[in-house]
């Protein structure tokens, strides 16, 4: 996982507003019940998220990091990918989280996705363009997303998204990335043991290589999870990833 109990979310320099959060449950179309987070702006800008979180599932840091979003003016929807395996307890640390990851399948999560999104848009800013923030293996879920032409999504980001096989019906992620069909915004550590930097190259290169708008932004010497308040040393970095976040949504609403 990327951040234990005590990780919150760095704060945008432009957090000026007020923001109400509420947990709720969803169902999807097959059924299926799941915990979310949605945070509420006070006044709202241009586009909304949807936030993927790390392996852990829905914990405290995506909830805070959703009310962040929100006091930007941007709703912001956080969800959970257990409710299928766990329930729709919570994710505290100690959560075994791998039994109930190697469960998960790749229509089932999209059938999630979709009922999240309609949550999102009924909620928030009904026709804002939306965009999907994820971590770790969540940053390998935005990238997916933006495979999906019918979730209309105006760009993906990902934090330190994984690029190994995540689902085995949808192969290995660098191969999907030929099915991205949105601008992408990347973010990544020069220090993360996780991912390679020439795994993040050949991303970039096939990006390219398809003339599909990208900004993949690799910071050296930051690690895996360096987007963090506790992590002092790297916060002008997560600063920049905070401007990072706003310039691309500004630039695609």
């Amino acid at each position: 996982m990327c951040y234990d109990d005590n990780a919150r979310p760095p704060l945008p320099a432009r957090a000026t507003g007020k923001a109400h959060g509420e947990d709720i449950v969803l169902t999807a179309a097959d059924g299926n019940h799941f915990a979310a987070y949605f945070a509420r702006p006070e006044a709202p800008a241009k586009g909304q998220v949807i936030i993927y979180p790390d392996v852990r599932g829905l914990h405290q840091f995506y909830k805070e990091l959703a009310l962040r979003f929100a006091e930007i003016g941007l709703p912001a929807l956080a969800l959970d990918y257990f409710g299928r395996t766990a329930g729709v307890a919570s994710r505290q640390e100690g959560f075994e989280c791998m039994p109930h990851i190697q469960q998960m399948q790749l229509k089932t999560f999209f059938l999630d996705v979709r009922a999240a999104l309609d949550y999102l848009r009924e909620q928030g800013n009904k026709g804002e363009a939306t965009f999907p923030v994820g971590f770790c293996i969540g940053g390998a879920f935005s990238f997916l997303s933006g495979t999906q032409q019918a979730f209309e999504l105006a760009g993906v980001i990902s934090f330190y998204g994984g690029l190994p096989k995540v689902f085995p019906e949808a192969g290995a992620m660098l191969d999907q990335v030929e099915n991205i069909t949105c601008p992408v915004l990347g973010l990544f550590g020069s220090a993360d043991q996780n991912i390679p930097i020439g795994t993040v190259r050949t991303l970039e290169t096939r990006l390219n290589a398809r003339g599909l708008e990208n900004h993949i932004i690799v910071y050296e010497g930051a690690p895996h999870g360096f987007f963090d308040q506790l992590a002092s040393e790297y916060a002008a970095i997560s600063a920049d990833a905070w401007k990072q976040i706003q310039n691309f949504i500004a630039a695609h609403h």
